[in-house]
């Protein structure tokens, strides 16, 4: 069977992705894999040097995505399929040109972890991801801002003369074009992967890449990599050099064996070959190979402990089996980022396929006879030197302009290749791709001024990079041009000018609760309680005298949003009565999400009626956008109740202590 490319419609089990939140993302994330700048003084110089290197402040531009739910209706997902008569790979470029299974025919087994339902849950840096499959993770350390969001994809010729699909984007954190192209060989047991980052701008840009390869998991599971030693990391933020296979008396290389989530980055010695299987009891499973640019392996486990259990039900349906992931990257761990010089890229090539292997011996006590055993049956299946030959027959072909388009992403890329007259050969962003979002900016392009708007409602997304900024400076001031002018300045770090450029936009606007957000936002960056319980108290008053009954989503949004953030303001002041106040205005259908069912019990206890809080515990909510490492629930349960933390609450992916 000749390798064959086709569109189709994945139907799954699916809750909605929701609306945008319409406020800009003006905080620093809080992400969980970060370590303590004390914890770097003994760590090895270039590792040291990359963990602090353009770390990100915001997710600017991008925009959180926190309206999902968890009501899940039979939905279709478009879908390519790529094929030959040893594999099946399917493809969802509308979710970010995930990975969502790969097929071994002969065999009839999933390779991968595949995901039974669509479940959004607070894992990206910008709010919605789903686990399953194989995820492109680029931009900073954390899952893509591009997890739920479209890219474009195209069938291009592969080197052998068959078809190769290609996936592409413009990463916005960093303002970076990359392309992923998925090349199957007729005949072939692996999945060929290439990939190519590059910098089109003067400047260097720091660079982030990690393959997610989620691999079921069950008792007997083993991951393997070439490496004695690799770097602990868990939820406490610190990271320790360990022997591998076993530290604390566990072999970590059993996912299972550990109690709390955790990393494992492999110490993979220089000249050796770059692999990572997970293989069952019975020695079969998948392998994941690369060209040597590809330098990281890591392993990830949600352990056997209550907490990473219970995330692992949030994440589908009750029944299905577990996952671990292993996963391979550009720099040593996840916490670094690797500097990529102007006009230069980075380009490797990965293989994905199936791996037997001696299970006496992969499950045998000898770490290096395992090992040496799975890399002995890796060059069988796939030599390094094939490996390096598929790279080398690729990278010509990454230039190839794609013929057939299948999806298509967002026009974010077009409008900076027309910014900065780019020329990208074999990721066109088209001039058709520019909508809506991109409009008001493509006017300030051409004219130097944004359009006024034409309809009421919350602002749109800003734009951060330098070209902007120096763009909105030199732009008419009005109330619009000051807001967006001020978010930029924010991401710039100048955040006495940000706030100078909202006070200014303030005494111009009409609609005045876009900049009280924001100056509530800086004053509770530079310690003002009162006065940011103040700003979001009339911020909100402001949106909820202009909202508009047009049903519209960012009006829908915009609400509910405002709304969470001035409550826990509220609270931050010592203001329940302020706090309540603003959670009675809302629409009852939104006081009932779980998001707001939690607060409410956070008012009542800052009220004294810790017996009302502990009532609608026990009358059970979830909170859908509940973020990764986020220890809220179990914190509020001990201020209401001296019994241990129901299950059903309990997300814990740490010790106590």
């Amino acid at each position: 069977m000749a390798t064959t490319v086709r569109r189709a419609v994945l139907t799954l089990p699916a809750a909605p992705r929701g609306p945008e939140n319409p406020l800009p993302a003006l905080r620093t994330p809080g992400e969980p894999h970060a370590v303590d700048e004390r914890e770097r003084a003994g760590l090895p110089r270039d590792m040291a040097r990359q963990l602090g290197h353009e770390p990100l402040r915001t997710v600017l531009p991008v925009r959180v995505l926190d309206g999902y739910g968890r009501e899940r209706t039979p939905t279709g997902l478009d879908a390519i399929v790529i094929e030959n008569d040893r594999l099946r790979a399917t493809v969802l470029p509308g979710l970010g040109g995930r990975l969502h299974s790969l097929h071994h025919k002969p065999t009839g087994r999933e390779l991968v972890y595949r995901n039974p339902v669509f479940q959004p849950a607070g894992f990206a840096l910008n709010g919605a991801w789903f686990s399953g499959g194989v995820e492109w993770n680029i931009g900073a350390t954390g899952h893509t801002t591009l997890s739920c969001a479209p890219v474009h994809a195209a069938v291009v010729p592969a080197p052998d003369g068959g078809p190769m699909v290609r996936l592409w984007e413009w990463e916005r954190l960093r303002d970076l074009p990359f392309q992923v192209d998925l090349w199957l060989p007729d005949d072939s047991d692996f999945l060929h992967v290439g990939v190519r980052i590059r910098n089109p701008h003067e400047h260097p840009a720091p660079v982030y890449w990690w393959s997610n390869i989620a691999v079921p998991e069950s008792e007997g599971t083993r991951i393997l990599a070439p490496a004695d030693e690799a770097w602990h990391f868990g939820y406490e933020r610190t990271l320790t050099r360990v022997p591998v296979p076993e530290t604390g008396g566990t072999d970590r290389t059993y996912p299972l064996r550990s109690e709390y989530p955790a990393d494992y980055f492999y110490e993979v010695p220089d000249g050796a070959r770059r692999w990572i299987a997970a293989l069952d009891e019975h020695g079969r499973g998948l392998v994941h190979t690369s060209t040597d640019l590809l330098r990281g392996r890591k392993l990830f486990l949600w352990g056997s402990g209550a907490g990473g259990r219970r995330w692992q039900r949030w994440l589908t349906e009750p029944g299905t089996g577990g996952y671990a992931e292993i996963q391979a990257g550009l720099a040593r761990t996840q916490m670094e980022h690797v500097p990529l010089e102007p006009g230069a890229e980075f380009s490797w090539l990965e293989s994905y396929g199936p791996l037997s292997a001696d299970p006496a011996v992969v499950h045998g006590a000898d770490w290096g006879a395992a090992r040496a055993e799975t890399e002995r049956r890796l060059a069988d299946a796939l030599p390094r030197t094939d490996v390096d030959a598929a790279y080398a027959a690729w990278l010509p072909f990454a230039d190839t302009e794609p013929a057939d388009v299948l999806a298509t992403g967002s026009g974010w890329g077009a409008l900076e290749v027309k910014r900065a007259g780019l020329d990208l050969p074999g990721t066109p962003f088209a001039e058709s791709t520019l909508g809506e979002e991109q409009a008001p900016w493509l006017e300030l392009l051409h004219q130097g001024a944004l359009p006024r708007p034409r309809r009421a409602g919350p602002p749109g997304p800003s734009l951060v990079s330098p070209h902007w900024r120096d763009m909105l400076e030199t732009a008419p001031a009005d109330a619009l041009t000051e807001y967006h002018l001020g978010i930029a300045q924010w991401h710039a770090d100048d955040r006495a000018q940000a706030v100078r450029s909202w006070e200014r936009g303030l005494a111009l606007a009409t609609f005045r609760w876009p900049l009280l957000r924001c100056l509530a936002v800086a004053a509770q960056d530079s310690g003002q309680a009162d006065r940011a319980a103040g700003l979001y108290a009339e911020a909100f008053e402001d949106l909820c005298a202009e909202r508009r009954d047009d049903a519209s989503e960012s009006w829908a949004a915009a609400a509910p949003a405002l709304a969470r953030e001035a409550i826990e303001a509220q609270l931050a002041a010592g203001r329940p009565a302020a706090a309540r106040t603003v959670w009675a205005a809302l629409d009852p259908a939104v006081r009932e999400r779980g998001r707001f069912r939690l607060l409410d019990a956070r008012i009542l206890v800052a009220q004294g009626e810790t017996g009302a809080a502990r009532a609608l515990f026990d009358a059970g909510f979830e909170v859908a956008d509940l973020r990764e490492g986020a220890e809220t629930l179990g914190d509020l349960w001990a201020a209401v109740s001296q019994e241990p933390l129901p299950d059903a609450y309990n997300y814990r992916m740490r010790p106590k202590g």
